[in-house]
């Protein structure tokens, strides 16, 4: 056989004509090509799969959390944002939570926003879905019903994070066997009765039958028995928001992301940092080119936790920080020389500067072309681990990224959306159209700018790009950096020499995320999916 040299050995990118699923469970991919052959819109897939990954993966994610997408609808060769991120209760504020001596949101009620994934579904199916509700869900409502095998990788997390789920007897019951005592174990089939029917009541009313009736009930019961401030009309007048996806052109190519309360912009940021440098003549790992990522990853990250908020409450200064001077000033701070262990935000005018992980990505691509990049999470695993009784979800914690200090841009307040870790991205030039992302809390911007870099500097498709060696740096002060053994020996101990203070992790820690992606090849009408190996993903045809 002939010997074949890859940059990144690995498998090949799934190519078809027809429309592609790309998924961190074979189910969910699997569910959403279903619907696909069914007639289905690339949105209807990603509601399928996704709705099976509240199922599959439930550590992960769930009707209990939040969910952004963009879509792309290839006859109009244009983007579409959608922002289905939870608000707090109108009761609810830092001086509320500071007046009980709290100087931060712990992993309880309190730190319950509006769950917006089932406001994020509607809003698609209702733009562009082909099929009603009940077609898509449908796969989700059988793999809860019949029960499902627990896959190796999903065990393990379970088990990791069975703790939280010993909160409330309705998580013990939701969640665990034998009583309570333990998490399914690999290959044990689960079942979880009470998410089918909670899906089913979607399915029949749409997001009424989430916002309203037995479900809302249920929540609202629960936060109340607890000390929180939910109110009915808190989860009734919430509605997920179409926003314009905001951009950058990294080297000819654009690079979109959702516009804040989204970290989004701070990949965007990165890009328009290292763009200044020419990555492409560094090398791919070279000790150099990933040098510049790590501390231009650095100098982004401390402009976004300054200043991004939700915009409707906070004043996100946006252009600025997306100017191509403020990218040059920021990158004239490089030292090629060393690693900067403290960076500062920058001061833009205008705007006060003060200082203040469990997630699912998939994509989809349909016969037309269509894409959906989605992701959705109920932030960290099991989220608060609060099962509202009968419903077989947990609520997410993503009120924990508030913070208590006034006069920053991400005070907690009434009806506020917290910053977000979660981010879908599309990048594309004059033929192609890729919709990614990859999960994992803040590692989701640096990993998106460092997947750019792999196809734009590098040349590497899909499938290369991301099985590629990633660096993570979850902390925003010192030199501390996560690198995985992927990336050579050589330019660890470059990196290390420079001043930068390694820690070696192997991919199946989770810090690193894992992702998908999906692409449309304009000039021949080849579509090609991608699944990143960290996971039990796959990328399946239609």
């Amino acid at each position: 056989m002939a010997r074949i040299d890859l940059p990144v050995p690995g498998r090949s990118m799934v190519a078809s004509t027809g429309g592609i699923v790309a998924a961190s469970s074979p189910l969910a991919a699997r569910a959403g090509t279903v619907v696909l052959e069914r007639g289905g819109h690339a949105v209807d897939a990603a509601i399928a799969a996704n709705a099976v990954l509240n199922v599959v993966e439930p550590a992960m994610n769930g009707v209990g959390g939040d969910l952004f997408a963009i879509v792309y609808i290839a006859s109009e060769d244009r983007l579409y944002g959608l922002n289905a991120s939870g608000w707090t209760p109108a009761g609810l504020s830092a001086e509320t939570l500071t007046a009980k001596g709290l100087t931060a949101l712990e992993r309880d009620i309190h730190s319950v926003t509006v769950p917006g994934a089932v406001a994020g579904w509607d809003a698609m199916h209702r733009r562009f879905g082909a099929v009603p509700l009940s077609v898509s869900l449908a796969p989700a409502i059988a793999h809860a019903e019949r029960g499902f095998p627990v896959s190796e990788v999903v065990a393990g997390e379970w088990d990791f994070w069975k703790d939280i789920l010993t909160k409330t007897e309705a998580a013990k019951a939701t969640y665990l066997l034998d009583g309570g005592t333990r998490a399914p174990r690999g290959g044990e089939l689960f079942r979880n009765p009470d998410l089918a029917a909670t899906l089913r009541r979607i399915a029949d009313q749409g997001r009424d039958g989430f916002y309203r009736g037995r479900t809302a009930d249920a929540i609202l019961a629960l936060s109340e028995s607890l000390g929180g401030t939910l109110r009915a009309d808190d989860l009734t007048a919430f509605d997920a928001e179409w926003v314009d996806p905001i951009e950058t052109t990294y080297r000819g190519w654009t690079v979109s992301e959702i516009p804040p309360n989204s970290q989004g912009i701070a990949a965007l940021m990165m890009l328009n940092i290292m763009e200044r440098s020419p990555l492409g003549d560094y090398g791919f790992h070279s000790p150099r080119a990933l040098h510049t990522m790590i501390e231009a990853k650095k100098l982004a990250y401390a402009d976004m936790i300054a200043y991004v908020g939700d915009p409707r409450t906070t004043q996100v200064p946006v252009a600025a920080m997306l100017s191509a001077e403020h990218a040059a000033e920021r990158a004239a701070l490089i030292d090629a020389s060393r690693a900067a262990c403290a960076v500062e935000a920058a001061r833009l005018d205008g705007v006060t500067n003060s200082a203040g992980n469990d997630t699912i990505y998939l994509s989809v691509i349909d016969r037309d072309g269509n894409i959906v990049s989605l992701i959705q999470s109920i932030y960290q695993a099991f989220g608060t681990g609060l099962v509202p009784e009968g419903t077989g979800f947990a609520l997410h914690n993503r009120g924990q990224l508030f913070t208590l200090e006034p006069g920053h841009a991400n005070t907690l307040a009434p009806r506020k959306r917290p910053v977000h870790t979660i981010i879908p991205g599309f990048l594309r030039n004059d033929d192609l159209r890729i919709g990614f992302g990859i999960m994992g809390g803040w590692n989701q911007a640096q990993a998106h700018a460092q997947f750019v870099s792999h196809v734009v500097d590098h040349g590497l498709n899909l499938q290369q790009a991301l099985e590629a060696g990633r660096f993570t740096k979850a902390t925003f002060e010192g030199c501390d950096v996560q690198i995985e053994p992927k990336v050579p020996q050589s330019t660890r101990d470059a990196l290390t020499a420079l001043g930068h203070e390694l820690q070696v992790e192997g991919p199946r820690t989770g810090i690193f995320g894992w992702g998908q992606a999906v692409m449309l090849r304009r000039s021949d009408g080849v579509h090609f999916g991608a699944s990143d190996s960290r996971h039990d993903g796959a990328a399946i045809p239609e």
